[in-house]
């Protein structure tokens, strides 16, 4: 059997917002799409992702006007993400390996081309690694140390 590549399976067209967009365009979006994170990209290029959780922990339990805050202010940089010509083991490890549910898939010329799931993948590989990956990106994090 062929192995199955990333672009097989996961999901094109991903709505995203730019780093200028005020939060509150990216809550509405979310709300909208009915989605917790957005990738973040300037122009065609990937620079980051906010999800519902950065919107409310980074800015509105500060005390930051939604309205007024750029995303770029409370996005998260340096996210992970694959290739859509990688195998679906190699993508489901990175998600393994950093523990999250949705991973980036960019183009080799680095462009956002979609995004995929653990639902995306969990009728493609094998029910253990399937399984495996479902419990290790479940396994509970530790908090955050207080500042």
């Amino acid at each position: 059997m062929a192995t199955q590549r990333v672009g097989d399976v996961m999901t094109p067209d991903v709505e995203v917002v730019r780093p200028s967009d005020s939060l509150r365009v990216a809550a509405e979006k979310m709300r909208a799409l009915n989605v917790g994170p957005i990738p973040v990209c300037d122009g065609d290029q990937l620079v980051g992702m906010v999800t519902d959780r950065d919107i409310v922990i980074r800015a509105v339990a500060q005390g930051l006007d939604a309205e007024r805050t750029q995303v770029a202010q409370a996005m998260t940089r340096g996210v992970e993400f694959c290739y859509d010509d990688d195998d679906l083991t190699q993508a489901a490890e990175k998600m393994r390996a950093s523990q999250i549910r949705r991973i980036l898939v960019l183009n080799r010329a680095k462009r956002l081309v979609g995004i995929l799931a653990l639902g995306d993948i969990a009728a493609e590989l094998s029910d253990q690694e399937s399984g495996r990956t479902l419990e290790e990106v479940s396994a509970p994090s530790q908090p955050a140390a207080p500042h």
